[in-house]
Formats: structure tokens, C-alpha cells, sequence
């Protein structure tokens, strides 16, 4: 990519900075006494002064809405100015509370306008949101974004899975807003109730939540069980918003949302800038999101960045494969880094496969492994099981067993899928 569009956009970076920093300083509980601590001069000249400062952990918001209950002294301006309340999914420890002023929630909205444009979605789109919509931030942004641009927008909380492939198909949907899972599932109960989703207008379907929508083989599976539609994935998460949008021409790419976002990929161990193209762990800082922002936030996500030119000609920077794991989802079996990702997307090149769990046993370093499968034909399972076993044990040299029960016994979800069970 040529230098003017990353220097304009370090230019909007800096200037907005420059604008949300001294509302910390005055008026943060959280990030002012941080601000003094690090000497930080304003207004800054520079990108890099700002990298002077300390990263954020989950594990200092969590204690700090623990000592300060139930916000936390991450609040730039008095409670009445806040008007949003959500709460964090809690699959990574505690829940956190986190709230928007009406202006910071439309910077939200705006930012997943942009995946609405990436993926094509307009005005003449009727929009199926197959989500609960309770506290979790999860699709609220999108259904409002979607009502901001003239969709017809159509809430699915409160249906059984078939009560949702039910209401789609009748009112002509066609665009699906859910989690890879949940994608899945809907496609899966469409074929066990011989729904010929052939017929159906769904030809888009957006995925958030988990990563999947950019592994080749889950969002295979989706376009197969879905053959109308093609499938664009997003990510964010409830402390930062929606974060990233799809690339229209390369599937397993996901753009991050600049200058709504500062972004360094960093090394977890280290903390120090990796190169363009080496995996390392995302760093974001809310540039916009100013009641509640955060400053240099250690997303967990392990993630391969590029700045450089993207085919789509997109200026901002990219992550080839989406979001590939969690740092602390992995799991060490005899030296060898699983995430659950990857194992997602060996288990998805067997279209027979209807759901899937893993149970891990011991220690970090001492684990063990072991996959149960629902295989669509009952008598079919250990021959799959098999087969499932061999292709883990040739992509990472590891044997890890793998049993089939009957179909129907392992639990479904629409939200985030709960598919790794840890035990001492």
C-alpha cells in the first residue's frame, strides 16, 4: 500500500487521541491516575508516545469493577449521561458490566454499518437475527445499524430452532445475522425436517461470535447447508465493540475498523511489535467509544496482521484468517499448541459430523484429549470416529481419541458454542 493512506490515517488516529485523552485525565476514575502516572505529555506528536503507555488486562477491569461495583471507575462522565447497558458473554471469567453513552453507542452503530457495506447488505435486504438479545452486546448493534439503513430488520429471540427456520423462510429473508454455530445448526435442523433451503432468498449470512466464518472448511459447511447464500464474517467483543468487517474479495481476511481503532499486534510473551505478517497478539484502543473506552486493551486474540495492500484496495489493516484463536483457550497436549480453531476446522471437513465436543483432562502441559462427535447416521459414527482420528493424528502428530455418541445427545447453542469441557 502506498504511504499517503497510512499516513492520513495515523494523522486521524493521532487527532482523535488528542480529543479523548484529556476527557480521561480530568474525568476517568480509571485511566486518569494512569495517564498522570505515565507522564504522558499532551498534546501528543506522535503514534508512539502513546505506545508509552501500559497495556489494559480483563483481569484489571474485573478487579476494578469488583472494588467499585457494579461499573467499575472506567467512567468518563456521571451515570445519567449513560443510556446502554451490557454485559460480557462471561466465557473467559468473570461477566463485566460495560456501558455507552448515546453518543458512543452510535459510534458503534456506525461501525458495523461498515460490515453491512462490506458484505453488500442494503435497504431492499429483509435481516433474520437468530440471537437471544439478552444483556450480551452479540447482534443489538447490528439490528440498529440494520434499521439505519432502511432494512427490514426481523428480531429471532424467543424461537426454537425451528420456530426460526420457520419465520426466515416465510418472510422472505435474506440476509441470516448469527454465529457460525448457530448457522450450522439452523442449516442442520432445515435438513432433518427436509426444509430445501434451495428455495430459500437467504443469500447472505453473517457470522460473529466465534471464530469459523473465516476458516475455509466451517464456512464451507455453512455455504453447503445454506447453497443460496454466501457466508461474511465480523468480530468484536462487548468492551470494545464491533472491531473488524469482512474483505469483499478475499473471504479469510477480516478488515480492522481504523481510525475507529489504534491497532498493535505485539507478542504476549514479550509485549514488543511483531512484523507485518507474524502472529502475535491483537492490541486495541477504542479511539471514539469515549464513556467507557479502552487504552491499549489486550484482546486475547491471536491474530496474523498485514498493512500492507489488500486486493479489495482497503487501506486499513487486515488479518489473514480472521481471528485464529484465543491465547487462553490453547491447550499444550505432549508439546503440541492446540486452539480450538484449529480443531474446528479438521472436524468440519467431515460433512457428517453434526456437533462435536472435546474434553480435556489434567494439568496445562500434562492434558489429554478427547473428542466426542454426533455423526448424522448412528451406524456410521465409528467409521467416522476413525477417520476423524487418523486426520487429527496426521495434521498435528498427535493421537488424540475420538467416540461417537447417538445424534442429539451433545447440547446445541446459539450464541458463542461451549464445545472444550476442562476437568482437573
Amino acid at each position: 500500500m502506498a504511504a499517503g493512506p497510512r499516513a492520513k490515517l495515523a494523522k486521524e488516529q493521532l487527532r482523535l487521541l488528542n480529543l479523548l485523552l484529556p476527557k480521561l485525565l480530568n474525568g476517568n476514575g480509571f485511566y486518569g491516575p494512569r495517564l498522570r502516572a505515565a507522564g504522558l505529555n499532551l498534546p501528543l506528536t506522535s503514534l508512539e508516545g502513546f505506545m508509552s503507555l501500559p497495556f489494559t488486562s480483563k483481569t484489571e477491569l474485573q478487579e476494578d469493577q469488583l472494588a467499585h461495583p457494579p461499573f467499575g471507575s472506567n467512567l468518563t462522565y456521571p451515570i445519567e449521561a449513560f443510556t446502554r447497558f451490557h454485559q460480557t458473554s462471561g466465557s473467559t471469567g468473570t461477566p463485566m458490566r460495560w456501558l455507552d453513552t448515546t453518543h458512543s453507542w452510535q459510534t458503534l452503530v456506525r461501525n458495523w454499518k461498515k460490515v453491512f457495506e462490506a458484505a453488500g447488505v442494503t435497504a431492499s435486504d429483509r435481516c433474520f437475527f437468530a440471537f437471544s438479545f439478552g444483556p450480551f452486546l452479540g447482534f443489538w448493534t447490528a439490528f440498529e445499524a440494520a434499521t439505519s439503513i432502511g432494512c427490514l430488520s426481523i428480531p429471532g429471540g424467543g424461537m426454537r430452532t425451528l420456530g426460526r427456520l420457520q419465520t426466515l423462510l416465510e418472510n422472505q429473508v435474506s440476509v441470516l445475522c448469527c454465529t457460525p454455530t448457530y448457522a450450522i445448526h439452523l442449516g442442520q435442523m432445515a435438513h432433518q425436517e427436509g426444509i430445501d433451503l434451495s428455495a430459500s432468498h437467504v443469500k447472505k449470512v453473517l457470522v460473529a461470535g466465534e471464530p469459523g466464518g473465516s476458516i475455509p472448511t466451517v464456512r464451507q459447511t455453512i455455504q453447503t447447508l445454506w447453497p443460496t447464500a454466501r457466508v461474511f464474517d465480523h468480530h468484536g467483543m462487548t468492551e470494545i465493540g464491533p472491531a473488524s468487517f469482512p474483505c469483499p474479495n478475499q473471504p479469510n481476511r477480516l478488515h480492522l475498523i481504523e481510525p475507529g481503532f489504534l491497532v498493535e499486534v505485539r507478542d504476549p510473551e514479550t509485549g514488543q511489535l511483531v512484523g507485518d505478517g507474524e502472529p502475535g497478539e491483537l492490541i486495541l484502543s477504542n479511539l471514539e467509544r469515549d464513556g467507557m473506552p479502552l487504552l491499549r486493551y489486550r484482546t486475547g486474540d491471536l491474530v496474523i496482521a498485514h498493512a500492507g495492500a489488500c486486493e479489495c484496495g482497503d487501506p486499513t489493516t487486515y488479518l489473514e484468517g480472521g481471528i485464529l484463536g484465543r491465547l487462553d483457550d490453547m491447550v499444550i497436549i505432549r508439546g503440541v499448541n492446540l486452539y480450538p480453531a484449529a480443531i474446528d476446522a479438521i472436524v468440519r471437513e467431515f460433512a457428517q459430523i453434526l456437533e462435536y465436543q472435546v474434553l480435556v483432562e489434567g494439568n496445562q502441559g500434562l492434558s489429554q484429549v478427547n473428542l466426542i462427535i454426533e455423526a448424522g447416521q448412528q451406524t456410521q459414527g465409528a467409521e467416522i470416529a476413525q477417520a476423524l482420528g487418523h486426520r487429527l493424528h496426521a495434521h498435528f502428530n498427535l493421537r488424540i481419541p475420538v467416540t461417537h455418541v447417538p445424534p442429539g445427545s451433545l447440547p446445541r447453542q446459539e450464541l458463542k458454542a461451549k464445545r472444550w469441557i476442562f476437568s482437573d
